[in-house]
């Protein structure tokens, strides 16, 4: 008879998600997760494998987290504009950490062909979640429609992407509001 585990399988790999987040892939040994999550490293490799395996796990868990996020921020929004803005606070408010699926592909996604897939998969999502909420506003008339909502959402989406990676940095936040607004405007149009 196997013997139960004795530790919470989710908790311990939100554990593993913070130490990955905080230090990066390559400098996250297998002893500092051991550390970490408090688990054995029997346990570690029994349960999500070696850290390639954990790092995929992290991943997939990250992208649900965020996606519940986000769609409890955005549902909370009574027009088009006031979603796309939330999206804009979120990514200039988020803390020193930046966005995990961000720091993935600067680190590891050129050379790391399973890490590549999961960010292009949550990025294109992301860019997907941005076009409804387009398609919307220009339906609704809040945005403009000489643009294409696809084309919009990819631009929206990349300006996000350098708002994260800003805010990793100590640049101002009048800066990253700034960029958040021209890329508003490119809405009206």
């Amino acid at each position: 008879m196997g013997r139960n585990k004795e530790f919470d399988e989710k908790e311990t790999l939100e554990k593993a998600m913070l130490l990955f987040w905080e230090q990066g892939y390559e400098k996250t040994s297998i002893n500092d997760l051991v550390e970490k999550m408090g688990i054995h490293r029997k346990s570690l490799y029994d349960t999500f494998g070696g850290k390639h395996e954990l790092f995929l796990k992290v991943i997939e868990n990250y992208n649900q987290v965020v996606k519940d996020k986000l769609i409890a921020e955005i549902s909370k929004a009574t027009t088009c504009k006031e979603a796309i803005n939330t999206l804009f606070k979120l990514a200039i408010d988020s803390d020193f950490l930046g966005c995990l699926f961000v720091n993935s592909a600067t680190e590891l996604a050129n050379r790391d062909k399973e890490i590549d897939e999961k960010v292009k998969e949550s990025f294109s999502q992301s860019e997907n979640f941005i076009e409804e909420i387009i398609k919307r506003g220009q339906k609704n008339g809040e945005f403009g429609s000489s643009h294409d909502s696809r084309l919009l959402a990819e631009s929206i989406h990349s300006s996000l992407l350098g708002i994260r990676v800003l805010s990793r940095t100590s640049v101002e936040k009048d800066k990253l509001n700034r960029i958040a607004a021209m890329s508003m405007n490119l809405l009206y149009t």
